[in-house]
């Protein structure tokens, strides 16, 4: 193997906010171009960019902790972020910290919703990725196998995914316990992409009066609404009629709101008192912060469902510290096997001492699920 220092360098949603998570997402276009910036920088010899709603982390090996500053640098200047700023909120591990980490986000023990399952088809999307691009080499391939592997066995063997543990089955409690039953209820979904599909899904399962997606491209609606037997029309169709609607969910992938608190006190307008509901899961979001404060309307984004979320998390306590026993374990050997092979530098001791995050955390814990 190369040698080098395996490290971990990002934001997530325990170190920083919603409104700066916005502001560090990747587009599709930023983390390829980031890549190949990476790519070209001296000393760094893999990486892996974990890019999602709740956290931008990249995984890599380098000959020293100065690739990890050289990292953060490039970070920041491409989204137009202080790097001192970034300081404050950074999350920072080297060598088996890295590894822990790594299994409890894949293992969806970090995320914001406890147990949730979209987390490892991001995970691994992330790792697939950094295979095309050749980036990841053969220690992070190995770390990224053997995480799937423990992620996979403690979501089988535990009760960790019991309860409601995806952002799309606390949309709609919320929206049931706003409107009752959504049996009359009319549904729109801005966006027709993976996080929209899967909301439409637990719609559906509940038999709303109505459900239409729209995107901005109507073929991609169409052919989302045909999978969930679902009506079809243009972004700008729907944007038009948003007060025909009762629950909207937005998961667009626009780079900025699309919804100001100018249309949406139009749309709660013509709706003769009745409420409307947003359910905003995009990031940057989709829903300007001021049409929370308009008369019956309803705004919940990503930190808003996880609070919900948060309520499940009591039945689950037992399988959390059962599982984190086990991904332990498993990151022990995992490093040992690591730390016995030529070439590679263990980086600090297994307490993980040179772990850093934001104020509040000791060292090593930045991991740690305690939300």
């Amino acid at each position: 193997m190369n040698a080098g220092e395996l490290f971990l360098i990002g934001a997530t949603h325990r170190t920083a906010p919603l409104g700066l998570r916005e502001r560090l997402s990747l587009s599709l276009e930023n983390e390829a171009e980031l890549a190949a910036e990476l790519t070209a920088l001296a000393g760094l010899s893999e990486f892996v960019i974990l890019n999602t709603c709740n956290r931008v982390e990249i995984y890599a090996v380098g000959e020293s902790e100065w690739q990890a500053r050289k990292v953060a640098a490039a970070f920041c200047a491409r989204r137009g972020f202080a790097l001192a700023e970034f300081e404050r909120i950074k999350l920072m591990l080297t060598g088996r910290p890295v590894i822990q980490h790594l299994l409890e986000v894949a293992s969806g023990l970090d995320s914001q919703m406890i147990g949730e399952n979209e987390i490892f088809g991001q995970v691994k999307k992330a790792f697939l990725t950094a295979q095309v691009r050749g980036s990841a080499g053969p220690v992070l391939n190995r770390i990224f196998q053997k995480t799937f592997q423990a992620a996979k066995h403690v979501r089988t063997h535990t009760g960790i995914t019991a309860g409601l543990v995806s952002v799309s089955n606390v949309a709609v409690e919320l929206a049931l316990r706003i409107f009752g039953k959504l049996g009359e209820a009319r549904v729109l979904l801005l966006g027709a992409g993976e996080i929209g599909l899967k909301a439409g899904r637990a719609f559906r399962s509940r038999g709303p009066a109505s459900l239409v997606i729209a995107s901005r491209r109507l073929e991609r609606a169409r052919e989302a609404a045909e999978e969930l037997g679902a009506s079809a029309v243009s972004l700008d169709e729907a944007m038009a009629g948003l007060g025909n609607f009762d629950v909207i969910v937005c998961s667009t992938s626009a780079p900025g709101v699309i919804i100001s608190p100018e249309q949406a006190a139009a749309a709660v307008a013509s709706r003769q008192g009745r409420p409307l509901f947003f359910i905003d899961v995009a990031l940057p979001r989709d829903v300007d912060a001021g049409v929370a404060a308009l008369k019956n309307v309803f705004v919940y984004n990503l930190d808003d469902l996880a609070k919900i979320a948060a309520e499940n998390r009591s039945a689950r306590e037992s399988e959390i510290v059962r599982c984190r026993q086990i991904l332990d374990q498993k990151a022990a050997s995992l490093w040992a096997q690591l730390d016995r092979t030529p070439g590679i530098t263990p980086g600090l001791d297994p307490a993980g001492v040179k772990a850093t995050g934001p104020a509040g955390f000791l060292p090593g814990e930045a991991m740690a699920c305690v939300a």
